[in-house]
């Protein structure tokens, strides 16, 4: 057989060699992981703005703060130079707004400024809670009453609030730092032991709570010239309901709160309800009024720590049996009657007794 018919024999067998060695596999590129998007959002910004560097929130002017306003530079420069100010309060839900506010848009902006100023939020409230397990009005301020124990305006509850969920990681704390969880647990255990041992007791019997209590007595105490030592028909309730939230309550949990309904339940005014009128006699031009009403039920915000009786009181300290006694101003200007126990002891109360028992 002629030499180049094998020569080309080779080279076709090496050539096929050689494609077949060159064959390769594609290779699939994974799919890439998207981005992740991070956004602001204008409330959560002037927040930022107003957290004081020890991690809680002011209430400037004795008011709270309104973040749907926008803030010009000045006042932004303001806040800038005030961020080492020690005037961060619980009162009317500041701190707990925020920190809350902030938890929820940081799951939607997916911005880790706003986690890390929530859980700031929480720590300035880890610290701030007293030896007692309670919370004062304001802290690190501890004049005058800024430093009692404060359920007024459910203040200490608000915070409760905020430990059980940071405890639990719910209502939008998922994504709250593991190492905070344990730490908002016990705050939490010392809170409840906190309002168990503050429940005043009335001649040998369990009845509610005042507005605030001592922090080393834990005794009912006076804030305010209009706001002295007593049983509240009002922050009682907020109390209630945050202890009802806990599940498998122990004894002593639903000890206190079947003492409170019971004493709720006794204290009830029933055949009056309050009217704001027009009076052009009054300083103010408007009255509030108590008239008679036989299918009305009310509570009074206060009520004498030995006799339960209502009692109102205005800017000089001194308790009148009777609103219509005090100073016009007073008078229209805050809320010594309500509701508030009605809900509670007509469908929450049954409910949870219903769920757990007595």
């Amino acid at each position: 057989m002629p030499l180049k018919f094998f020569t080309l024999i080779a080279f076709l067998a090496s050539l096929a060699f050689g494609c077949q060695a060159k064959k390769v596999t594609p290779t699939v590129t994974p799919t890439n992981t998207p981005s992740v998007v991070i956004t602001k959002d204008s409330v959560a910004e002037r927040m930022l703005l107003y957290q004081r560097n020890n991690g809680g929130w002011p209430q400037p002017g004795g008011n709270a703060i309104d973040y749907s306003k926008t803030l010009s530079e000045t006042l932004k420069a303001t806040l800038k130079s005030e961020k080492n100010k020690l005037d961060a309060c619980i009162d009317d839900r500041a701190t707990t707004t925020e920190i809350k506010t902030l938890f929820s848009t940081y799951k939607k902006t997916n911005n880790p400024e706003y986690l890390k100023a929530a859980e700031n939020g929480v720590k300035y409230l880890l610290t701030a809670q007293n030896p007692a397990g309670g919370w004062g009005q304001f802290f690190p301020d501890t004049s005058s009453y800024r430093k009692h124990i404060t359920y007024n305006d459910n203040a200490m509850i608000d915070v409760m609030w905020v430990m059980k969920y940071a405890s639990e990681g719910t209502n939008d704390f998922e994504t709250i730092d593991k190492t905070l969880v344990s730490q908002a647990k016990m705050a939490v255990e010392k809170g409840v032991n906190c309002i168990l041992k503050t429940q005043f007791v009335q001649n040998g019997k369990l009845t509610a709570w005042c507005a605030q209590h001592d922090r080393v007595t834990l005794k009912p105490a006076k804030a305010r010239a209009f706001e002295l030592p007593s049983i509240s028909g009002n922050e009682s309730v907020g109390i209630c309901t945050f202890l009802m939230s806990i599940n498998n309550p122990s004894a002593e949990i639903k000890k206190a709160v079947n003492a409170a309904a019971d004493w709720m339940e006794s204290v009830k005014i029933v055949g009056i309800k309050v009217e704001n009128i027009t009076d052009p006699n009054q300083p103010s031009g408007k009255d509030r009024v108590v008239v008679s009403d036989p299918n009305s039920t009310l509570w009074a915000r206060f009520y004498d720590l030995e006799t339960n009786k209502p009692f109102f009181v205005g800017r000089d300290s001194i308790a009148k049996p009777t609103l219509a006694e005090i100073e016009n101003e007073r008078r229209v200007g805050y809320a010594y009657y309500g509701t508030w126990p009605a809900k509670f002891l007509s469908t929450d109360y049954p409910a949870w007794v219903s769920k757990w028992g007595k």
